[in-house]
């Protein structure tokens, strides 16, 4: 039989312009006019087309623009986001885009065509035959242009991550066969991505709808083991929401309490690492505090810990550390009523904004003061380190022509989870996990990996192939004249560290004739 789970399907029949109207009223008119043009143009370009899962193929692009619109994005993304699938699925092409709707939105639908075709997951790691090599250089070639798409415009990748999303709420209705595949490719790099973006309740829905395909069996169980308890749960954190608002109210702080359960998905691989032992999982439902200011949010963390005692350890400042993709937030857990350990988290409302939307946080509009009509983009206000990751990608791409080390680069700096370390002065640097010191001084500047002699971690002094752990603060110590050597590959990591030294030490000659000249 196949599978099936109304949980997770979200299907909504005979969805027209008046359904995504409501949701762009943040725009301006003449934007507003340009979406309605997009939609009439996918409409007519789609006509007579159906999905599996029932119902006209508008209804995709409805719901992938209204995800868009749902992020605050620009009308042009949100007019893409409509004609994604036009130049794909239709007789329409992109210079007919172009000519329609002008430059930018024929580039973003184009970029998106171009995403849809990589079918690249970690089992390209184990090619066996020549076939699969020709497959896997065709697909890593469209993973170049890929990262070179994000570089030139995130927008792209967010419109793909929408499209991605729908397409996974209505996994149901693919045969059977390809559902796991799928799925599996939205783990594998759909759901990483949208975490590398900050957009962490994206990640988490992808995975969330992806699990029962994959791991049915776990999927079932997990949610039989948690049910109770859950339900127990949230009565508990209800009571604590209302003895911390009246706490903080009393205090002067306006806050936004609610709690949040852990995504399935997520409390799965957290309850593998503690061997099944659900009573270690402290977060799953959380306490979210959010309010307006940082000061508040330290203020508010100040009053949790005279409510209720800290657990040692688990006090974790993300506002002034924080995480690679920008998340901010404080955590604690804490012996709460009768002595339940219970995770909170404290945040601004930006923040909150930027923990659910990520980068797309940053495209959100704003109104201007003295004009009602008038809103303004603020891609310019996007932080450069927040697109760091991406053109370090780009621009490795570019440089590495054997297919093999791109794939092995992108599983060690894309794919793979992350620690954070930092210099003695508090500088955060986030690495892949089983990175050393040298991935470490690369990743501070070219110079100091080159002259790298020696490493101090945690004030001790260890070896260069060592491996950094969570919360080590590493000095690096370095000597003028110093230059990489070539067993460093041997246990450097990251492929900024790798590519270094190698353009180092093919400069440098294995052998000098002794009788030569210099």
């Amino acid at each position: 039989m196949p599978f099936y789970n109304a949980s997770y399907i979200y299907y909504n029949y005979n969805v027209n312009f008046t359904y995504l109207s409501t949701k762009i009223n943040y725009l301006g008119q003449s934007d507003q006019i340009l979406i309605k043009k997009a939609y009439d143009y996918a409409a007519k370009a789609h006509e007579g087309q159906t999905r599996l899962a029932g119902g006209p193929y508008i209804e995709h692009c409805l719901q992938t623009a209204a995800f868009i619109a749902d992020l605050k994005l620009d009308a042009k993304a949100v007019a893409a986001a409509l004609l994604h699938d036009v130049v794909e699925d239709t007789p329409y092409t992109l210079e007919q885009i172009r000519r329609e709707f002008g430059r930018t939105i024929a580039a973003l639908v184009d970029g998106v065509t171009k995403l849809g075709h990589i079918r690249i997951t970690r089992q390209w790691l184990f090619i066996k035959n020549e076939k699969e090599i020709k497959e896997f250089d065709r697909q890593v070639e469209t993973l170049r242009k890929m990262f070179m798409a994000m570089a030139k415009d995130i927008r792209v990748v967010i419109i793909k991550l929408a499209d991605r999303l729908h397409n996974m709420k209505t996994l149901y209705a693919i045969p059977e066969n390809k559902r796991a595949r799928i799925a599996k490719e939205t783990l594998e790099i759909y759901a990483p991505l949208a975490y590398r973006l900050g957009m962490g309740e994206l990640k988490g829905q992808l995975e969330d709808l992806a699990f029962p395909y994959i791991y049915q069996e776990e999927q079932f169980s997990l949610k039989k083991k948690v049910a109770g308890r859950l339900e127990r749960k949230e009565k508990y954190i209800r009571q604590l929401k209302g003895i911390l608002t009246k706490k903080l109210s009393q205090a002067g702080i306006k806050a936004e309490i609610n709690g949040r359960a852990k995504h399935m998905y997520s409390l799965w691989q957290k309850l593998k690492r503690y061997n099944g032992d659900i009573s270690q999982i402290y977060d799953l439902v959380a306490l979210r505090i959010v309010v307006n200011t940082i000061e508040e949010a330290y203020k508010a963390l100040g009053i949790v810990h005279e409510l209720w005692k800290p657990l040692s350890g688990r006090i974790k400042d993300y506002i002034s550390m924080p995480k690679f993709n920008g998340y901010q937030s404080l955590h604690t857990t804490v012996f709460a009523e009768k002595g339940e350990i219970v995770e909170i988290q404290i945040r601004t409302f930006k923040m909150h904004d930027r923990a659910e939307n990520g980068i797309a946080a940053h495209w959100h509009y704003t109104e201007k003061k003295g004009g009602s009509d008038y809103l303004k983009r603020q891609i310019d206000r996007v932080p450069a380190r927040e697109l760091r990751w991406v053109n370090e990608l780009a621009r490795w791409q570019k440089i590495l022509t054997d297919n093999r080390e791109i794939i092995d680069s992108l599983t060690m700096d894309f794919f793979s989870d992350r620690i954070f370390v930092s210099t003695p002065k508090g500088d955060v640097k986030d690495l892949p996990i089983g990175s050393t010191p040298i991935d470490f001084a690369y990743s501070i500047h070219t110079d100091i990996g080159h002259a790298t002699v020696g490493a101090k971690v945690n004030g001790k002094m260890v070896d260069l192939s060592h491996r950094l752990e969570n919360g080590d603060i590493i000095e690096i110590l370095t000597k003028k004249n110093s230059k990489p050597k070539r067993d460093w590959l041997n246990f450097t990591k990251t492929s900024n560290a790798r590519s270094k030294i190698k353009a180092s030490v093919e400069k440098t000659p294995l052998f000098k004739n002794p009788f030569t000249k210099s």
